[in-house]
């Protein structure tokens, strides 16, 4: 998990975005530039997919677009997870069209039920993930995504952003909650995980992956514990 903000990486703690400072980690020491911290990050592991949230486009910003095509064709290998806070389908399916990569579409940057509505006709729907984003209790978007799973594409990924860097673990009761309405979709857990044990455990109530950050770039989920895991 990567998040960018203003042209490098940053330590994303708690959902609090106007604190985030750039990262310090051991897998690129001295830089937080997004090249050398995702090269840090294959070092590590082979991870075959890298979610990064451009949090200036979030905001409603510039964003990253450029930075984010060189990293796709620096890294090949790699399917891109991008949460650019895209709120319309025109938009979404021109992405789309001109990437290789899947769509994160976060609730928080959401009006309405309407681009879901339509990106799950289109061709391209099967790159897509859904982003169900809490503050707290508190839902981010549209209740009515909240309240209608029909709407959800394949892949969900329940977000807990005060957990996230936050060192608190998961938030496995939420989870098992979007687990069950979820039917046959794949859910991934983001916020909290701090090592190996949370991993068993978001596995035991079924949650397909998690989106991690903190624990990789502090150690506690080292190359031996990702290859037990990951196989």
């Amino acid at each position: 998990m990567i998040d960018l903000k203003g042209g490098v990486v940053v330590h994303a703690r708690r959902g609090e975005r106007a604190a985030y400072r750039p990262i310090e980690t051991k897998l690129s020491p001295g830089s937080s530039a997004p090249e050398a911290v995702l090269r840090g990050l294959l070092r590590l592991h082979p991870f075959r997919s890298v979610y990064i949230a451009d949090l200036d486009a979030i905001g409603g910003g510039a964003g990253h677009a450029a930075l984010l095509g060189d990293l796709a064709a620096a890294f090949p290998g790699v399917r891109f997870w991008v949460d650019n806070g895209i709120a319309t389908a025109a938009d979404a399916i021109a992405w789309l069209r001109r990437t290789r990569d899947c769509l994160v579409i976060g609730s928080e940057s959401q009006s309405d039920t309407a681009l879901l509505h339509t990106l799950m006709q289109a061709p391209e729907a099967g790159r897509l993930a859904l982003s169900l984003d809490f503050r707290g209790e508190d839902f981010q978007g549209p209740a009515a995504i909240w309240q209608q799973p029909a709407l959800w594409p394949d892949c969900v990924i329940a977000m807990t952003l005060a957990r996230v860097g936050a060192d608190q673990g998961p938030d496995l009761a939420r989870l098992a909650t979007v687990r069950g309405l979820a039917g046959s979709r794949a859910v991934y857990a983001a916020g909290g995980v701090r090592g190996p044990g949370d991993v068993e455990a978001l596995r035991g109530i079924g949650v397909k992956g998690a989106l991690v950050a903190s624990a990789l770039h502090s150690g506690a989920l080292d190359a031996g514990a990702l290859a037990r895991l990951l196989g």
